[in-house]
């Protein structure tokens, strides 16, 4: 299709062949994980998202092989820090490999298990200055509560996988992960704390978009 031309032209002029990013992606191939990593040019984005917020801190919830991990994680200062959650054993030590041969291990906290375990024990932490959300899309509203609680006035909350091929546009939809993130649009369309938009994208992964959602009031904490 003309948009995966488009996407090579683009990859090829303004990111540059990263031998670590590319083996990040070949281990997860020969892995046989699920091909669901951002591409590269939206890889970029999240890293001049992170760098241009200034963040120090970052929260990642679906890491998969680590790719988007070493993006997020390489726009961090020295003493930054990126926790990082997934769910799947298998999936988080092919990552592990790929984060620490990026040389950027010294900077990534992963936790192993279900995300909704896990985020209440951050709530003792320090702010995350910037979320990226891609993980279970059936669970993304509970998702999105959790990343404005644990975000501070001026946070960045960024999600993918908000189209999905369209179908979110479908009321009548029974897919879980279009149900999940249609709530996950209500949500964010009334919540006062965050002000949003979302973009489609085309490209080597298909008709889909993200959500960039600011934190504009400091959170409360809120029972879920």
């Amino acid at each position: 299709m003309a948009w995966d031309a488009v996407d090579r032209y683009l990859t090829a002029l303004l990111v540059p062949h990263d031998p670590a990013l590319a083996a990040s992606l070949a281990a997860a191939a020969e892995a046989g994980l699920p091909a669901h990593e951002v591409s590269p040019t939206q890889g970029k984005l999240l890293h001049l998202l992170a760098r241009a917020c200034g963040a120090h801190r970052i929260l990642e919830l679906g890491t998969l092989g680590g790719y988007s991990t070493i993006w997020l994680a390489r726009a961090l200062p020295p003493d930054g820090r990126l926790v990082t959650l997934e769910r799947d054993p298998r999936y988080a030590q092919v990552a592990r490999s790929s984060i620490a041969a990026a040389g950027v291990a010294d900077r990534v906290e992963l936790h192993v298990g279900p995300a909704l375990e896990t985020l209440p024990r951050l709530a003792k932490q320090e702010p995350f200055d910037l979320t990226f959300v891609d993980a279970d899309k059936a669970r993304s509203a509970e998702y999105l509560e959790w990343a404005i609680r644990l975000s501070r006035r001026g946070s960045l909350i960024v999600a993918d996988n908000v189209v999905r091929g369209g179908a979110v546009a479908d009321a009548s939809s029974a897919d879980p992960a279009v149900r999940g993130v249609r709530r996950f649009y209500e949500l964010l369309a009334a919540d006062p704390r965050v002000s949003a938009t979302a973009i489609q994208t085309v490209g080597s992964k298909g008709h889909d978009g993200f959500v960039l959602a600011l934190v504009t009031a400091d959170p409360e904490v809120r029972r879920l």
